[in-house]
């Protein structure tokens, strides 16, 4: 760990605030001071890679587009490199929002409908599918798929690679050649690079294809200057601390509230049942846990899937409203619209139980899942796998636990990454619809799989961040019956 790391954690490790307008400048001097350093050092630093590690929520992308904003304003030409199409589209709208004189290029395929038409209201963006008609902009964003089928003369002078911790390494090694330097910003907690083919035989290799961009280019540059955003804006306070220290136990972080700044009311009492117990838990303490009874099920368990339908219908029917530090103080708060209400699951098919198990209750209460033949506030809601939520921010999560009635913890189910991603998308409240016994299962399932040699080890351990998240759970846990 750099003494920058060191550092900015000890600035971070302190008290959390402890609410108002003096506890939250603690946080925010921390993260200007933090944001300063990494602009010093890719702006005026002498490395070829600066890394910036970046929790949930902490402002990475307010970060990438300063960054891209100031460089180009010191007459710094520079590439941009995301993962997804998605990405590259939100980056673009970002900086030509913040921006609106910047000459920004989106570089794209040549398939039918390549960039979101959100773009097309900006005059300062130029798209093509041409590396030359976006010759002399002052930024050019792509994903890393795409620029690696560009040449060059001469490689740009600097680079920002975005979602660096989702780029695998021979992603990397197709695109270097195009910068001199640049700045890695990417979230070390969520899920790995994906790879359709399998790799093991390369684990513990120098040059490791599967490995993300970030942890190859630290092995080969150890001296590189490492940075973190210490503090998330996201997680309320009730959450930051358990998602720091189960999945971040070398970069911990806090959050940007204290105790209190963030409320989450109903304005219909409860009937009494399991589903509104849970849901009054999680505004109180900002989780809960609606246990169901131990068993072993079909991963589409349809008693789990029937759960987080009616937590979703009986949010709606209750009329929440949240309260925080971006509502006028005093005022009435925000309803909790069906768009900031998301459910979370491992697998797709899960995904497509939930939304018809919403769809069926959408005639009733007038709520559904994405994609559920209802309109109005039945598509709003998102349903998606954690791989798809990655990025995305919510008031209110609810989530199918992904050992919920197994009868086996397999490396998928384990992986730190994708528990992290549906524990950290949500700005007031998380609610786990998950089966007893889970505990159990980690307890006779220990870890199996082959210790390769010169192989990273995952850290944290995603046995124990489970372990972690489920003590946390357990005191907010309400029976199903």
């Amino acid at each position: 760990m750099t003494a920058s790391v060191r550092a900015l954690g000890e600035a971070a490790d302190g008290k959390a605030s402890t609410g108002g307008a003096a506890g939250a400048a603690a946080p925010a001097r921390a993260a200007a001071a933090a944001t300063e350093a990494i602009l010093a050092d890719a702006l005026e630093g002498t490395h070829r890679g600066v890394v910036v590690d970046s929790p949930p929520g902490a402002g990475k992308s307010t970060l990438v587009v300063r960054a891209a904003r100031e460089l180009a304003a010191a007459g710094h030409p520079l590439m941009v490199i995301a993962q997804t199409n998605a990405q590259v589209d939100d980056l673009v709208d970002r900086l030509a929002t913040a921006d609106p004189e910047l000459p920004v290029g989106r570089l794209h395929s040549s398939e039918p409908r390549p960039y979101d038409p959100v773009l097309e209201r900006h005059p300062a963006v130029r798209t093509s599918a041409k590396p030359a008609d976006l010759a002399g902009m002052d930024v050019v964003v792509s994903t890393a798929a795409k620029w690696a089928w560009v040449s060059t003369e001469e490689p740009w002078r600097h680079a920002i690679v975005d979602e660096a911790y989702q780029m695998r390494s021979d992603a990397l090694l197709a695109v270097a050649g195009l910068f001199e330097r640049a700045l890695f910003v990417g979230d070390p907690g969520q899920l790995d690079p994906f790879s359709q083919v399998g790799a093991d035989q390369w684990a513990g290799q120098a040059h490791d294809p599967s490995a993300s961009a970030v942890s190859t280019l630290l092995a080969h540059n150890p001296g590189l200057p490492q940075h973190r955003l210490p503090v998330s804006w996201r997680l309320p306070y009730s959450a930051a601390e358990l998602v720091s220290r189960a999945f971040y136990p070398y970069t911990p972080f806090r959050s940007g509230t204290g105790p209190g700044e963030r409320r989450l009311t109903f304005a219909a009492p409860a009937d009494g049942s399991p589903v509104d117990a849970v849901l009054d838990e999680a505004a109180a303490s900002g989780w809960g846990l609606l246990e169901l009874p131990a068993a072993r099920t079909p991963r589409t368990d349809p008693e789990a899937v029937a759960a987080v339908a009616r937590l979703v219908h009986r949010m709606r029917e209750r009329a929440g409203t949240t309260r925080g530090e971006r509502d006028a103080p005093g005022g009435a708060g925000t309803p909790l619209g069906p768009d900031r209400i998301a459910v979370g699951t491992a697998h797709r098919d899960q995904a497509a139980a939930v939304r018809a198990a919403l769809a069926d209750l959408a005639p009733a209460g007038g709520t559904a899942g994405e994609g559920a033949a209802g309109g109005g506030a039945a598509a709003r809601v998102t349903v998606d796998t954690a791989n798809r939520l990655q990025g995305r921010e919510f008031d209110v999560t609810v989530v199918l636990h992904p050992l919920s009635g197994r009868p086996d913890a397999t490396a998928f189910h384990l992986e730190t990454g994708r528990l992290c991603v549906l524990a950290s998308r949500h700005r007031h409240a998380c609610v786990v619809v998950c089966r007893a016994g889970v505990a159990e299962l980690l307890d006779e399932h220990p870890a199996t799989e082959p210790v390769q040699l010169g192989a990273a080890t995952p850290a944290p351990d995603g046995w124990e961040a489970h372990q972690a998240v489920l003590a946390h759970l357990a005191e907010h846990r309400v029976p199903a019956g």
